[in-house]
């Protein structure tokens, strides 16, 4: 049996968000009608959080762009040295499914003592952030810059709020941005921004494909 039932939908001014569930059982997010993600195949999300936690010795205090589904929070929350952890997450009626149970394990995420999820863009939330407050900044906003599910959000790559991110970052924490494809403009605007970049790629299997994907890390210097 194929297909899917519609189980959520909300509109804003970005457009409309929607929430289905195949018959097998996986729910799947789309945004304008473009595919953003599923509970299928979350390993790129969980690598994120992994990979990048992994660039810090001590990621007490952790922002996270984009709560999507909920797995990249998961994987943030999954390390013992985490403290806290602020999802920014631009859409109410995402934030409300998981709050709700209309995404069934998001109610018992979203409880975690630890977790804080902040409903606003997150590159308003950077700009105002207080200087030095994360050890760690992941950015999952989109698929990266080449695949945008909103255009305005093309800003977030860009050198004024890769430079808020530096700024909100404390001295020796890590910016990580995720993206589908390799994207040597953005790296070079963060290398611009915080001297270095390091481009780390790494091999995925979706559904029998080998794939692809990137992350972008920059780790703030001692002199910020």
């Amino acid at each position: 049996m194929t297909g899917t039932d519609e189980i959520a939908r909300a509109a804003s001014e970005r457009g409309e968000l929607v929430l289905r569930r195949r018959y097998d059982g996986t729910l799947e997010l789309r945004a304008n009608g473009v595919f953003v993600m599923d509970t299928a195949e979350t390993s790129t999300e969980r690598a994120l959080a992994t990979r990048a936690l992994a660039l810090v010795e001590r990621p007490a205090q952790v922002l996270v762009g984009g709560l999507g589904l909920g797995f990249t929070l998961e994987a943030v929350l999954a390390d013992e040295r985490v403290e806290h952890c602020t999802v920014v997450e631009i859409e109410p009626a995402l934030v409300g499914w998981l709050r709700d149970g209309t995404v069934p394990h998001g109610p018992a995420l979203l409880a975690d003592p630890r977790a804080e999820v902040v409903v606003s863009d997150v590159a308003v939330a950077l700009r105002r952030s207080a200087p030095a407050a994360y050890d760690l900044v992941l950015l999952d906003v989109d698929n990266g810059p080449g695949y945008l599910v909103h255009d305005a959000n093309a800003g977030l790559y860009q050198a004024p709020a890769l430079t808020d991110a530096r700024r909100a970052t404390r001295a020796g924490g890590q910016v990580v941005v995720w993206s589908a494809a390799e994207a040597p403009e953005l790296a070079d605007t963060m290398r611009r921004v915080f001297g270095q970049v390091e481009e780390l790629p790494y091999a995925v299997t979706l559904q029998a494909r080998e794939e692809r994907y990137w992350l972008y890390a920059a780790r703030v210097p001692s002199s910020a």
